[in-house]
């Protein structure tokens, strides 16, 4: 769909990046950014439908989705040395074992 392609090349990565710098300061500036995406409406096929539906009928997944994948794939990176962040001051590893049948268990210092 044509309009899925230019939104996502001339609007979403404006949205990203201002997801990434706001996103983490309150919670109603990424509710403000998610708004944007109520662009969607523009699609006159899809006009009706509820805002998640117009977003998986045009394949988008909403911004807090990408948020929270972007915050796990730069946790792993962390965590099995990809990144050169010196991970002491940011979190710990659970020491006592696993936990649910899992041994990386994250505390906050």
């Amino acid at each position: 769909m044509i309009f899925t392609q230019l939104y996502k090349s001339m609007v979403r990565e404006h949205l990203e990046c201002a997801d990434t710098a706001w996103g983490t300061i309150k919670k109603t500036d990424g509710k403000h950014l998610e708004k944007v995406q109520r662009a969607t409406k523009i699609v006159p096929s899809i006009r009706d439908l509820p805002y998640r539906e117009r977003l998986q009928q045009l394949k988008l997944p909403s911004l807090g989705y990408k948020r929270n994948r972007g915050d796990m794939i730069q946790m792993y990176k962390i965590l099995y040395g990809l990144e050169d962040i010196p991970d002491d001051n940011l979190f710990k590893l659970a020491k006592d074992g696993p936990i649910r049948d899992h041994s990386l268990k994250l505390h906050k210092p």
